[in-house]
């Protein structure tokens, strides 16, 4: 969502820049209209190129931040891990015998559990859910520091889109003073 957002506001800046030119184009048709002074400096002065492009307004091609994709990436591939081992989202065993099974994901010192099948068992289980639980809270907080950088990248889009809605604002007062004095 904070992508499609980020797109959306690319959009509306290259908008604000395209009436910014606009604008401009505009302001130097009323110049010409309003007196012959206005006609020459409008001849001698620069002219703008046809139709150059918003980018080269200092807008550079919006992207998804970094951060914020690879944790997408390594959250989505650590997703069907997750789903293949967690006890309601698998297909349930209704057998006692799930606590011998040796199907441990990360290698446990035997020594460290006591000597009981059972309790051994248990501790490992118990071991392997803290291990399922570190690897999710890791994913999460991947997420969230992508999560934050984005949203600072899309605050900065905001304040710099603002300053220029504001100028453009300012401008196209001025302009419609200068279209109704005519």
């Amino acid at each position: 969502e904070l992508v499609r957002q980020g797109e959306a506001l690319k959009r509306t800046e290259q908008m604000v820049d395209k009436m910014d030119q606009d604008l401009k184009t505009s302001q130097r048709h009323i110049n010409s209209i309003k007196s012959v002074w206005g006609g020459l400096v409008n001849y001698f002065k620069a002219k703008p190129p046809p139709e150059s492009k918003p980018e080269q307004n200092g807008t550079p091609e919006y992207y998804a931040n970094s951060r914020l994709k690879e944790a997408m990436m390594s959250s989505k591939e650590q997703e069907s891990k997750y789903q293949e081992s967690h006890p309601n989202l698998r297909k349930l065993d209704n057998s006692d015998s799930d606590f011998s099974k040796a199907d441990l994901v990360f290698s446990v010192q035997r020594d460290s559990y006591p000597k009981n099948q059972h309790l051994r068992a248990y501790h490992q289980k118990i071991d392997n859910n803290l291990d399922e639980m570190s690897s999710g809270l890791s994913r999460l907080k991947n997420l969230a520091l992508g999560l934050q950088t984005e949203i600072e990248e899309q605050d900065d889009m905001l304040d710099r889109l603002t300053k220029k809605v504001e100028t453009l604002d300012v401008n196209i007062k001025s302009t419609d003073k200068k279209v109704r004095q005519l």
